[in-house]
This record gives structure tokens, C-alpha cells and sequence, in this order.
């Protein structure tokens, strides 16, 4: 049995690391970073000696240092990116990056705070210990400065900070160089796409303790109300609510997906088991993306997740078909078509036009024996026009079903209010509502944040905010130049092959094409999503977002994710006089569909805001329309670029 590979270029203990020679470190990390380039090997052959120094002038002062670890190259697991070094000393880590240059960019030093805050985030060893980023320009001398979390120092000062950081140590034990660089020790949140993945090849999902902590009531509660559907041949609809980025399609997908179903199946008269459970979106993009990730699978990837859309059309046009599955799960549900709209979406159906929660509950009425519908429901996302019927479509649905008395509604108390005095009983589960954000690591409250600055709230009263959001990691950047903000994101994912970024707009606004983005949405229709999300940079004829030459729209991006945004701020929403204002949109086509432009014009930009793991660059024109827009974004103390 082949040993496991290692993730690192060297490890050692600060005795070990000092007294060894300097190509003898090179050339372990040449071995393990295979494709360095010639100015890596440079970097590392200029950077080791004055890291020996500095660790050397550390082992004369602390007596414990010969405890200390120094780890180089570390690769984090389940990832691509290296910190350059790591060093363990005392109960803390110093993770220092270095940079070939005298002066450092702002993308220098918002990837070593990144380095910092992912392993606070999601390291064993790391959690709730002290993580200092250090920022090391190699040409340069002495500590230069402190940019929020990240020392910026040249190689000649790093021993003043291993002093500083072993001095608060608040006890004597050293963190353990082996238990750190444990396989099993670095575990980060997935995205959604690498969760799906996760669960089509294991049907599990990587035990993440944040992302555990915050979903697992909500699984538990799904799964009881299925176990008791299913021995008390009942129906049941269950919503769950959450912020964006909460986890909600991670509940769906682990339901889906849950092995205790295959116990619960009803065996139809044919004898032939059904299928436990479907997950369905109307998330078109989500669908494509999803579907594009698991071609290879058999079936383009539609054994995994499915359009509602196709669903309905299958369903609703042979009334005498039946739903194999027994559990229905309805991602964005609060986004569901209403009657008009699906009518204009399914011309030439025959019968009275209903909404889609009208036809979803019709169809789970018709599998025998029991059925769960579920809802996952996002807040303040819906830009589609015929989606702003909201939840109450779903009451309606239930209290004009054909066995309305068969059903129960489970629900958190955020949306118990819907169904108050509804026949159809209703029981209510906090667990159901999801309120934390996981999606920007530990920025819980950025959507909270983004939902004031589409209120208007005066700069001065974001200005704490925005201060917050930056210590804990998430990265608001703004500028006037698209070049540099596409620079910027180069830059600061240079790193990391895997990371996705991409240009982001609103599909109302008029003016961006004269700077080189096009964001009409018959464009965003072009997009093929699924490689624009998923190519690789250098892949054949890539597509991938990280090119920056194709903008999706908040339709191609709601439900999805990128590490890092860049939204091109449109003329679609402009401050005025203090207020938001949508007179510059462009108009809606079904415009005696549209019951609110103005709302759906915010709901899209609270989107296209929140769409980044790490950062949104805010790439605001220079218009005059505009100029009111920018000072309110600089007022509150987004960093420029």
C-alpha cells in the first residue's frame, strides 16, 4: 500500500529548517511543485536564507522555539492553493506570503488575509486560535505597515513577528506540526457545484462543523416529517426558508439524496420500486450548470436534477401519469410561476391554467399511498416577471387541492403568517428557517448589509458595517476602471487555478455596452452557463468566467456562486438624491405583468451583490448618472482599488 501523498514542499521543526542547507530546501520544493516556473525557483532561492536568519535569531531569544514548526508549500487539502509558509509557534500561526517586489497591491494583500481567514475558518488546529497573516515584499526592509489583519513587512522583521505572536500565548502547548498537516484536519466549505458532486458519487457530504452547525436541524426536521409521512400515509408540504447563501440547496440535495428513502419506497402496481425523490429547480441557469457538471453520468446529467419547467410539461399534460417519486423538492419556491406565466409558458395546454405550486401539488396528489413537497424559499430574490405572486400562491394551492384533508403544512414562524386561518393544518418548526449565511465563510451579515444599501441607508450608518465585513473577510472593492478591477482578480487569484471569478450586470441596463460589457438579455440567453461556470481557464475553446469576456445577468447567476464578483454597476439603478431610482431601465416586454419594476430592479442587484465567497469588485462607470452612486459606495468606506 502506496504511502499517501504529501502536501507540503517541507516541514520541519525550527532547529532542522536553520541549520539545513538552502538548496537542499529548494530542491525538496522544486520536487513536490513540479511545474514551477523559473521565477518561483528564483523567489524561493532568494527567500529561504533570510527566513533561516530570522528563525535563527528566534531560536537565541525563545526557549521554546525549538518546539516551533516551519511548513513551506502547504497545500491545502481538497484545494490547489500553497500559503508559501506557515509557521506554527506557540498556540498560534504565523501564514506569511512572499512576494518578489518593494511595494505589495491590494491583491497581494487581500490573498494572505484569505490564507488567514480559511484556516481560522475551517482548519482543526487553527479553530479559535490566534492566525496572523503576514504580507513579506521580499526587496523590501523593516515592518512597513498593518492593513486591517495583514503585517506587511520585509524578510528582516518576520523574527519581531514570531516574537510578538508567541508573547500572547496563553499557554504552553505548541501546536503539533503532525496534527496540522492531518489530511483530515482542513476541511472547507464546498461550493454547491462541488457539494452536488459530493453527494452524485458518495450520497454524502464532507462534514463541514459551520455548515453542519447551521443545517443539520433543518435535515433532521425534513427527515421526520418524511419518516412520518411515510408511516402515516400522509401528504405533507414543507417550506424552508433562509437567507441567500444559508444552505437551503444543500438541504434539498442531502434530502434527495438521503439513503434512509430507499426503505420508505411504495411499491407500485407494476411491482416496480419508485424512485424515492426528485430535485427540481426553475432556476434555468442552476439546472445547466448542474446537468453540465454530471454529463458524463448518463441521461446529459438529468438523473440528478431536473427543470421544473420540463416537469410541468410532463405532468400536467398527461393527468393520468404518475410521479414516481414520493418526495418533490422545489428549490427557489418562492420564485414559482403564477397562472399568466405559465400559461404564456405552456401554450396550447388544455384545462383551466393554474400556477405552478397549483400543479405541483395536483401531481403529488396523485402518488399513492404518501408524499412530501418541498419548499425551499429564498428572501427578496424574485426578478422574474410572473414570480412575484409569492408564497401565497402555495396556500391557495393546498386549500384547493382535491384531497385538501390529506394534507399538513410544516414551516418556520418567518412565513407561519401566510397560511393563519387557513382549513389546512399547520405546524410550526423553527429549525426550518435557516439564518446564517454560509456562503461568505464567516460574513453572516453581508445579505443584512447589502439590504441596506438598497434601502438607502445614509453612508455614516454603514460605515461600521462595512468595517466588519472586511475583518471577517469579505472584500468589498470599488473602482472606476474595469481594467483594473479585472486586474485586480487576476492578480489576486493567480494562486489558485480552481477559483472562479467572473463580470457580472444587470439585464436592464443601457449604458454598459459602450464600456465593453454586453448584458442585454438575449445576450445572457447565448451564455452557455454550464461552461462558463465550469471550464477551466486554458481548457479548448473555454468559456470559463475567469476569461472575463462574457457577462451573465442576475438570471444566470441567482442560486450559483463565484469566489469573487465584478459586478458592472448599470444605469438601471442610480442614486438620486438620495433615493434608488429605476427611470433609466430598460422596459419590460409583458409590462402589464409587472406588478413592481422597481422591486424586482433591487431584488436583481441584491443578487448580483451577493453572488462572491470572498469579494464583489464594484465596477461603477464613469457617467455622470452615475457619480452620486460611486460617492455613496466611497462615503461608506468600500476600498478603492
Amino acid at each position: 500500500m502506496s504511502e499517501p501523498r504529501a502536501r507540503y514542499g517541507w516541514q520541519s521543526g525550527f532547529p532542522e529548517f536553520q541549520s539545513s542547507d538552502p538548496r537542499a530546501i529548494r530542491e525538496r520544493l522544486q520536487s513536490f511543485v513540479r511545474d514551477a516556473s523559473p521565477e518561483q525557483v528564483r523567489a524561493w532561492s532568494d527567500s529561504i536564507p533570510p527566513l533561516q536568519r530570522e528563525v535563527g535569531e528566534v531560536l537565541l531569544r525563545d526557549r521554546l522555539a525549538d518546539r516551533y514548526s516551519a511548513i513551506l508549500e502547504y497545500e491545502l487539502p481538497m484545494e490547489s492553493r500553497r500559503p508559501d509558509v506557515v509557521l506554527l509557534v506557540g498556540d498560534g500561526v504565523l501564514v506569511i506570503e512572499l512576494k518578489g517586489k518593494e511595494v505589495p497591491s491590494q491583491a497581494d494583500i487581500d490573498q494572505a488575509a484569505a490564507y488567514a481567514r480559511d484556516l481560522r475558518c475551517y482548519h482543526r488546529e487553527c479553530w479559535q486560535k490566534e492566525v496572523v497573516p503576514v504580507l513579506v515584499p521580499t526587496l523590501a526592509k523593516g515592518y512597513l505597515r498593518r492593513s486591517g489583519d495583514v503585517h506587511i513587512a520585509g524578510p528582516d522583521a518576520v523574527d519581531t513577528l514570531v516574537d510578538q505572536l508567541s508573547a500572547r500565548a496563553t499557554s504552553c502547548h505548541v501546536i503539533s506540526r503532525e496534527q496540522f498537516l492531518d489530511e483530515s484536519a482542513y476541511c472547507p466549505l464546498p461550493t454547491l457545484i462541488q457539494a452536488a458532486r459530493e453527494l452524485f458519487d458518495s450520497r454524502e457530504l464532507r462534514r463541514i462543523h459551520r455548515a453542519h452547525a447551521a443545517t443539520a436541524p433543518a435535515v433532521e426536521s425534513v427527515s421526520e416529517i418524511i419518516h412520518h409521512a411515510a408511516s402515516s400515509r400522509s401528504r405533507h408540504l414543507v417550506l424552508v426558508t433562509g437567507v441567500p447563501g444559508a444552505g437551503k440547496t444543500l438541504v434539498g440535495l442531502q434530502t434527495v439524496h438521503a439513503r434512509f428513502l430507499d426503505d420508505l419506497v411504495v411499491p407500485r402496481a407494476n411491482g416496480r420500486a419508485s424512485v424515492p425523490a426528485v430535485f427540481l429547480s426553475g432556476n434555468g441557469p442552476l439546472v445547466e450548470v448542474l446537468q453540465y457538471e454530471f454529463r458524463s453520468s448518463g441521461g446529459g446529467g438529468k438523473t440528478f436534477v431536473r427543470g421544473v419547467k420540463d416537469y410541468v410539461k410532463t405532468y400536467s399534460r398527461k393527468p393520468g401519469l404518475v410521479p414516481p417519486e414520493h418526495v418533490l423538492v422545489f428549490d427557489e419556491a418562492q420564485r414559482a410561476f403564477d397562472a399568466e406565466m405559465v400559461a404564456a409558458k405552456h401554450p396550447g395546454h388544455d384545462g383551466p391554467a393554474r400556477s405552478e405550486p397549483e400543479h405541483f401539488i395536483e401531481f403529488a396528489g396523485r402518488i399513492p399511498d404518501w408524499c412530501v413537497v418541498i419548499g425551499l424559499i429564498g428572501t427578496g430574490q424574485e426578478i422574474h416577471v410572473g414570480e412575484e405572486g409569492g408564497l401565497e400562491q402555495w396556500r391557495q394551492a393546498i386549500e384547493g387541492a382535491r384531497k385538501c384533508g390529506e394534507w399538513m403544512v410544516h414551516a418556520p414562524l418567518a412565513v407561519a403568517g401566510t397560511f393563519e386561518g387557513s382549513p389546512v393544518p399547520l405546524r410550526v418548526h423553527p429549525s426550518l428557517n435557516l439564518d446564517t449565511s454560509l456562503r461568505q465563510h464567516q460574513a453572516t451579515d453581508l445579505h443584512a448589509f447589502v439590504r441596506q444599501m438598497l434601502d438607502a441607508v445614509p453612508a455614516v450608518s454603514l460605515r461600521q458595517q462595512a468595517q466588519t465585513l472586511e475583518q471577517v473577510g469579505f472584500n468589498f472593492r470599488i473602482t472606476r476602471s474595469l481594467d483594473d478591477a479585472k486586474s485586480y482578480l487576476r492578480e489576486r487569484y493567480s494562486d489558485n487555478r480552481d477559483a472562479r471569478f467572473g463580470v457580472l450586470a444587470s439585464s436592464r441596463d443601457k449604458g454598459l455596452a459602450a464600456f465593453g460589457v454586453t448584458n442585454d438579455f438575449q445576450s445572457t440567453k447565448r451564455v452557455r452557463v454550464g461552461p462558463w461556470y465550469g471550464d477551466a481557464e486554458d481548457a479548448y475553446d473555454s468559456r470559463s468566467c475567469r476569461l472575463m469576456r462574457e457577462c451573465a445577468t442576475e438570471f444566470a447567476a441567482q442560486g450559483l456562486e463565484l469566489d469573487a464578483a465584478l459586478l458592472a454597476w448599470g444605469t438601471d439603478l442610480t442614486l438620486d438624491d438620495g433615493k434608488w431610482s429605476n427611470a433609466r431601465a430598460s422596459k419590460y416586454q409583458r409590462i402589464g405583468m409587472v406588478k413592481d419594476p422597481m422591486q424586482l430592479r433591487l431584488n436583481a442587484y441584491r443578487v448580483l451583490l451577493t453572488r462572491g465567497r470572498d469579494a464583489c469588485v464594484l465596477f461603477v462607470p464613469p457617467v455622470d448618472c452615475l457619480d452620486e452612486t460611486w460617492r455613496y459606495f466611497a462615503d461608506i468606506g468600500l476600498l478603492r482599488l
